[in-house]
């Protein structure tokens, strides 16, 4: 999107950007940007808002407050890397909680989650929905593992940055909502699809995170662009009609790459997203992934996510849904396997 479009949403809101003021916001976040991030929660007042510099930051700063070496931590995986290498490079232990392939697509195992848990469990990272491989927990699923994490006194850090592109229309809690030792990571990046506004934000009900995480964002940027604050409470104030048009367009998407991967249905197999703008398919090749995408990149200009990238075993790869020129990507994908069966020398890749 552009400024443009995004001030089209607001009347009035391109004369009170030329009028605004270029100097230091407010460490934890402008206020009226704060108010309007609290009302996506149910049981949030701005003041348990802090809004960081994009995804990054708040996720570096939280654990680099929280967790010490000694801790032990369980990550949900594959993941955003930072989600558990930032734990890694603190000195925890860190076990990896898999989401599996099964025939229906994509699953967790809540008992082997809670297999995981050790006495010096103080963290469990998760991503819903999940990147890369679009699975969702439902509703159910998030207070089984909140009750999960209170009977062993653990918190829960959620990235949460896909929320709002529910497929299936219906709408999860946050994770800061339904248990008090947690924290929700929000992003204007990646439903929102505004990630040169670079604005993020973590909702907690913790006091004591939200003293110390500020104190840390001193050392940080210390505050974030007011341009970019101003740009993101207007996007905010229209948040279900932005969600809604991106959400269009990744249905519109999928229901292209649903004929795609009919058509080939013998090469993939094709784990269709439950949300989010990505998927996660499995090509049945003999190549390493890894070189097949760097091939196809190569020889058709086609750029596609290798599991390798993510170290997730298999031949799996990363489909992106949330570009309006999609179909005319997809179709270069197309031709390209076409060029390959027609030389015969698909089987032997």
């Amino acid at each position: 999107m552009t400024v443009k479009e995004l001030l089209a949403f607001e009347p009035g809101a391109t004369d009170d950007l030329l009028h605004s003021w270029l100097g230091y916001t407010e460490v934890a976040g402008n206020p009226d940007l704060r108010y309007q991030i609290s009302k996506l929660y149910s049981s949030m007042d701005k003041e348990n808002i802090i809004v960081h510099i994009g995804a990054q930051e708040p996720i570096f700063n939280f654990m680099n407050v929280f967790l010490n070496k000694e801790d032990h931590v369980i990550s949900q995986f594959p993941v955003y890397q930072s989600l558990y290498e930032v734990a890694n490079s603190i000195g925890c232990e860190v076990t990896k909680w898999n989401i599996k392939q099964g025939e229906n697509g994509w699953f967790t195992d809540l008992h082997e989650l809670e297999a995981q848990i050790k006495p010096n469990t103080k963290l469990i990272c998760l991503n819903n929905p999940n990147n890369p491989t679009g699975f969702i927990f439902t509703e159910d699923e998030i207070k089984e593992i909140a009750e999960m994490a209170r009977k062993h006194n653990v918190y829960v850090f959620c990235d949460e940055v896909y929320k709002g592109l529910e497929l299936d229309k219906i709408k999860r809690p946050w994770f800061a909502d339904v248990y008090e030792k947690s924290v929700s990571l929000g992003v204007m990046s990646k439903a929102y699809g505004l990630a040169g506004l670079r604005i993020g934000w973590i909702a907690t009900k913790d006091e004591e995170i939200l003293e110390k995480m500020i104190k840390m964002k001193h050392y940080t940027s210390i505050c974030s662009s007011s341009t970019a604050e101003f740009l993101s409470i207007v996007a905010l104030k229209h948040s279900d009609e932005i969600l809604n048009k991106n959400l269009a367009l990744i249905e519109k998407n999928l229901e292209i790459a649903d004929a795609f991967f009919n058509k080939f249905s013998s090469l993939f197999v094709y784990n269709r997203p439950t949300a989010g703008p990505i998927g996660f398919h499995k090509m049945n090749i003999k190549m390493p992934i890894g070189a097949f995408v760097d091939k196809l990149v190569d020889e058709a200009g086609v750029l596609l996510l290798a599991s390798d990238i993510y170290a997730f075993d298999g031949q799996y790869f990363r489909m992106g849904y949330g570009r309006a020129e999609f179909e005319i990507n997809l179709k270069h994908f197309e031709e390209y396997l076409l060029t390959l069966l027609k030389l015969d020398v698909l089987g032997n890749i």
